[in-house]
This record gives structure tokens, C-alpha cells and sequence, in this order.
């Protein structure tokens, strides 16, 4: 029997054919391991400490000395409220020590008076002496804690950065009555940049604490480099609930054909951050870790 030229043709493009089928299956295998096995996710988040400001005393905004998206250095005075009345009671608190001091020296003077007198007073006039005059020096002590704490509200009139940060979203004007203890703006801490990935549980076994870790930002093609801090210890399951009348697990009877793998956070410090690379929290960003490339390239 010959091989005619039709006949080598045919044959050679059906090996061309199972030969490409072939290796489109090795690819897809690789790729199917590279995306469920790999330490590796799309799915990550730039983080960091947002620090709430708010005064210890309520007034008036006075002054405003940043802008928005301003960096500041830990301790920049940011603004300050109106420092009238806390200087009113600093006042008041400072003449109280004078009135207070009066009173300790007169009620020592009776006392040491009636304790002299043994015998000729009786021992309750004494004893009464005695008890005014600790009163006195207890009023005395409580003058003095009230001027040093009037001393703390007029210090803490001028509101300074309690962090190295970025001024955010910020509207605050002079004129604007602030409240004690309500935040009036935002500092994003610069220090505090981090990474949070989200891995599916099926690639947990591959990530530790310590690994390096590549970093990429939607948009930018900069590498960030940093290392695993830590995995989170729960996530919630959203197919159990608490019945309220039994308080027992309510858990629900469905069950889907598919089941996705649930994805845990993983929390990334960044160790180096590229020249000119802006770092906005709540960027996306893409993590990988090191032994990821194994899946694709298993011999390397």
C-alpha cells in the first residue's frame, strides 16, 4: 500500500490537530491550577488608618491652617478653636487657687491655735479644727486640679496631628461650632499603607507569614513589594444564622451544584513602594505571593 500526497496531508493535520489539542489541555491545566492553587488573587484592596479628629472642647472654629489633600507631620497644628472662654476659665481657676489657699492657711492657723489649748478646749473643738482644716487643703488640692485642668483645654484649643497623615475630604471652615468629642475631619495615617488580599481557602496551604509578595495597582504597571503579615482568623458564614426564639443554629437547607471557594483576607505590609507611585486607599491591586509561578512553570 502507498501514501499518496492526500493521504500524508490528511495525516499530517490531524497530528498537527492532536498535537495543538494537546497542548492547549497542558495550558488549560496549568492555568486551571495557576487560578485555584496558586497563591495568587486579582481580588485585593490598598488600605489604610483613617484618624478621626475632634476637639476635647466645644467652640467655635477660630482658625483653619490646612487644605484639603494637604500633608502633615505629626504634631502640625491643624486648627484652633476660640480661646476666649477657656481662657475665662483658666482665670476663674487660678483666682479659686488663691481663695483656696486663703481658707488652708486660716483653718491650719485654728487648728494648730486649739491644739495648743490642751485643757482648756475640749477635745471635740479640737477634733473639729482638725477635720476643717483637711477639708481646706482637700478643696485646696481640687483648686489646683481644676487650674491645671483648664491649662489642658486651652493647650488642646490649638488641635495638632496626632499622626504623619493626609488631609481627606475636608470641609471644615472657621465659624463652624465644633463639639466635643465629634470628628470635624479625617487624616489618612501615611504610615499605615497595607494590603488587604482576599484568597480563595483553596490556596491557603501555600501562604504563611512572611512570604514576599509582589504588589500591582489597577492601572500601573510599577512593581510594590511587601511580605504576608497574617491571615484573618474568621470570615462569616453566611449560610448559618441564629433562630431567635431557640437561639440554635438556623441553617439553610439549599445547596448549590457550584461551590465557590470562600475568599479570606490576608493582610500584606508594603516594604517598597516604587518612586512616584500614588498610594490611594481603596485602590484594587494584584497579589502575588512567591511559588505561584510554580503552577505555570512546575519545573523552574
Amino acid at each position: 500500500m502507498f501514501l499518496t500526497r492526500e493521504t500524508l496531508i490528511r495525516s499530517f493535520k490531524m497530528m498537527l490537530t492532536l498535537t495543538l489539542a494537546v497542548l492547549a489541555a497542558l495550558l488549560l491545566w496549568h492555568l486551571y491550577n495557576y487560578y485555584t492553587y496558586a497563591p495568587q488573587t486579582r481580588d485585593g484592596k490598598l488600605r489604610a488608618d483613617i484618624v478621626p479628629i475632634a476637639t476635647d472642647e466645644a467652640g467655635r472654629v477660630d482658625s483653619v491652617v490646612v487644605e484639603d489633600g494637604e500633608m502633615v507631620e505629626k504634631g502640625q497644628l491643624l486648627f484652633t478653636i476660640d480661646k476666649v472662654r477657656l481662657r475665662n476659665a483658666l482665670a476663674q481657676a487660678e483666682a479659686a487657687i488663691a481663695t483656696a489657699r486663703a481658707t488652708l492657711r486660716s483653718a491650719e492657723r485654728e487648728a494648730r491655735r486649739y491644739a495648743a489649748l490642751d485643757g482648756v478646749v475640749s477635745a471635740q473643738d479640737r477634733d473639729t479644727r482638725q477635720a476643717e482644716a483637711e477639708e481646706a487643703r482637700a478643696r485646696f488640692t481640687q483648686a489646683i486640679a481644676d487650674r491645671d485642668l483648664a491649662r489642658i483645654n486651652l493647650e488642646r484649643a490649638e488641635v495638632r496631628s496626632p499622626v504623619n497623615g493626609i488631609v481627606t475630604n475636608f470641609q471644615l471652615r472657621p465659624g463652624v461650632y465644633a463639639n466635643a468629642g465629634q470628628p470635624v475631619m479625617s487624616l489618612v495615617d501615611r504610615d499605615s499603607y497595607y494590603v488587604s488580599g482576599y484568597f480563595e481557602e483553596t490556596k491557603l496551604a501555600q501562604i504563611h507569614q512572611g512570604l514576599h509578595a509582589r504588589i500591582r495597582l489597577m492601572g500601573d504597571d510599577r512593581l510594590l513589594e511587601g511580605h504576608v503579615v497574617g491571615v484573618a482568623s474568621a470570615i462569616n458564614d453566611s449560610e448559618r444564622s441564629t433562630d431567635a426564639g431557640t437561639l440554635l443554629a438556623d441553617v439553610k437547607p439549599t445547596f448549590s451544584w457550584v461551590r465557590l471557594a470562600q475568599r479570606v483576607p490576608v493582610r500584606i505590609a508594603i516594604d517598597r513602594v516604587p518612586e512616584g507611585v500614588m498610594l490611594v486607599a481603596g485602590r484594587t491591586v494584584t497579589v502575588t505571593l512567591d511559588g505561584a509561578d510554580k503552577e505555570i512553570y512546575p519545573d523552574e
